[in-house]
């Protein structure tokens, strides 16, 4: 015979509302790391794994994997898939390691690695999108058997309501009644939301028949004696449970002595409240450790949340299309991870977001290192086109290099070394080498050239002592001279010092100097306006030519030859001028003397383009 005690409605629906604000609460002890670049990150809904990754292969783990996946839902043991997946990442993360290494360990930038796609990992998410189906049917499966549990234990509540209500009968129903409590207990579990008013009606409507029920007093006394030892065992366990540290094993064990109070008949009516007082403080003492650990938890997740949320903007915040250099892209780096690490010191937020949060905060990151790894694959391309160009003109320097055309050889090193400077950088580990290689070539010609043309130095010195005499010359003409005679002088002087060759390069422009001014000085005496009389000159020439339209093409045409041949002697000076080292004095020296040559070119240029226009007059 089984006895219930009646409790009071109001003591059943607070027990169970401690319970249940409890029990809905989210159960999380630790958080793993959620964010890293691309290649390292792990999922977020997982746990490090105690069991060491080598146990297990990857090909191993999709074997089991895919075994389970052919089971039922009710066969499927999610920490057996939840072990599973974590193993198979803790392999993944060392392979992704090791290829970095080796990335690294072959010339590259740690920064530009890029993971490859492994096909294991697609078909594992294959395998646990099935498994994750099945386990969906089957509690699909197992909410519709509730609902149907239900229906079965309010039909029996019922049956035991009418029963009970029949009290001239109530003894004759007895064994009915007990085959009822018998099948209530059978029936397996409800819907969560209705399990508390089901045991609270089951309850009522029991004790009502109980009451009802005319038995042997001696017996039902009995009956009451034993549940009532029972249920001080089970109030003496839940006293105990307030010392347990792990406040979370507590509360499931209380559910547990709950489940078993329920089970167990009612006591003398007279101990009712007494005993169930006892059992609701002692239940209350561990409800409110629960509900103030889930509440601080909650506070926790809340301002994780913040915190993560913060982090999101902040990544978002960053404009990755300004980024134009290597070293932009190192800069953001550090920031980046900086947020994977400020990221990786906040525990969860709560479980609506988390995942959310999670999935925001790597698409960013995602996308900063898709873009990065595209940014220096272009700069290796574009490094390896450079290489290629100044590897081209290695080879071309090295054949050159051993020519005795002096002139026309030392005018292609001078090209080279232009468009040398104008290819962009190579890999570091090949700059030293290609412009070393290049530049031995270029400095082995110039110096097999120094040393052929070294025997040019006597004449040097030759025409040396010729110009200082006519310098000298120059400056003895007498004043005596008529200025026909003085002119006519200075101009055979003029004209023997354009006979003489070079001079030593460090007395070149000494001497020069000292020509030009002994020569200013003549002309300015003597008023030598040279130019306009050779421009008199001409136009007498052409107006003696007449109307002789062939002489005067003919004479046009020496012309224009003159002028474009002073012309690309004037850009070669200019091209010459960007390989000047001005900061020695022999460099500075022999840029004066060019660019004394080169306003002498302009000079004559202007003279030719004067008489072009003399000659198309008359055309």
């Amino acid at each position: 015979m089984e006895l219930r005690d009646q409790s009071s409605a109001e003591d059943v629906r607070q027990d169970v509302t401690l319970t249940e604000s409890a029990a809905g609460a989210p159960i999380e002890n630790t958080e793993i790391v959620e964010a890293q670049p691309v290649s390292d990150a792990i999922e977020p809904d997982g746990e490090a794994s105690s069991e060491p990754a080598k146990r297990l292969t990857k090909e191993e783990i999709i074997e089991a994997l895919e075994a389970i996946s052919l089971k039922d839902g009710a066969e499927i043991n999610r920490d057996e898939v939840t072990h599973l997946k974590q193993v198979f990442y803790a392999i993944r993360k060392n392979e992704l390691l090791k290829q970095k290494q080796e990335f690294i360990d072959n010339g590259n930038e740690e920064s530009a690695f890029a993971p490859m796609p492994d096909m294991l990992e697609e078909k594992m998410h294959g395998l646990l999108n099935v498994i994750k189906e099945k386990k969906a049917e089957f509690m699909a499966a197992q909410d519709a058997e509730r609902k149907a549990n239900l229906d079965k234990k309010l039909a029996i509540i019922a049956e035991l309501t009418t029963m009970a209500d029949d009290t001239d009968n109530v003894n004759r129903h007895f064994p009915r009644f007990r085959e009822l409590t018998t099948e209530f207990k059978a029936v397996g579990e409800v819907p969560p939301t209705e399990m508390t008013d089901i045991w609270r009606n089951y309850q009522v409507a029991v004790e009502r028949f109980y009451d009802q029920l005319k038995v042997n007093k001696d017996l039902r006394d009995y009956d009451f004696k034993k549940n009532l030892e029972q249920k001080q065992l089970l109030i003496d366990e839940a006293e105990k449970l307030s010392q347990d540290a792990d406040i979370i094993t507590a509360f499931r064990r209380l559910q547990e002595l709950h489940e078993k109070w329920r089970e167990i008949g009612p006591v003398a009516k007279d101990l009712r409240d007494e005993i169930w007082d006892k059992f609701k403080d002692a239940s209350a003492v561990i409800n409110k450790k629960y509900q103030t650990f889930f509440e601080a938890r909650k506070a926790r997740e809340r301002e994780n949340e913040e915190k993560k949320t913060a982090i999101c903007e902040r990544v978002e915040a960053l404009d990755f299309d300004a980024i134009k250099s290597h070293t932009g892209w190192e800069q953001m780096t550090k920031e980046i991870l900086a947020a994977q690490d400020d990221w990786k010191k906040l525990g969860f937020a709560s479980k609506k977001v988390n995942n959310t949060l999670f999935a925001r905060f790597r698409k960013t990151c995602d996308d900063f290192f898709a873009r990065k790894a595209e940014y220096f694959k272009s700069i290796r391309d574009s490094h390896a086109s450079n290489l290629e160009r100044k590897n081209a003109l290695c080879e071309r320097a090295e054949a050159l290099k051993d020519s005795t055309e002096w002139r026309k050889a030392g005018d292609e090193f001078v090209a080279m070394q232009k468009e040398w400077k104008t290819i962009g950088p190579v890999d570091k580990k090949y700059s030293d080498a290609v412009w070393k290689r290049f530049l031995a070539a270029c400095d082995y010609f110039f110096e097999q050239r120094k040393k052929a043309t070294s025997g040019v130095r006597k004449s040097e010195h030759a025409n040396l002592k010729a110009k200082q005499e006519i310098i000298a010359a120059l400056k003895a003409i007498d004043d005596s001279l008529s200025r026909e005679d003085a002119i006519k002088a200075v101009k055979e002087l003029m004209a023997q010092w354009q006979q003489i060759g070079h001079v030593p390069f460090k007395d070149k422009d000494k001497v020069y100097d000292a020509y030009r001014a002994a020569v200013n000085e003549l002309y300015d005496k003597y008023d030598m306006k040279e130019s306009r009389a050779q421009m008199a000159n001409f136009a007498s020439n052409i107006e003696e030519i007449g109307n002789d339209e062939n002489r005067l093409y003919r004479e046009r045409e020496r012309l224009t030859r003159s002028y474009e041949q002073k012309r690309n002697e004037l850009k070669t000076y200019e091209n010459n001028l960007g390989f000047f080292n001005v900061k020695s004095k022999g460099g500075n020296s022999l840029l004066h003397d060019t660019e004394r040559k080169m306003q002498r070119i302009k000079d004559e240029l202007a003279s030719l383009q004067e008489k072009i226009k003399i000659i198309d007059s008359k055309l």
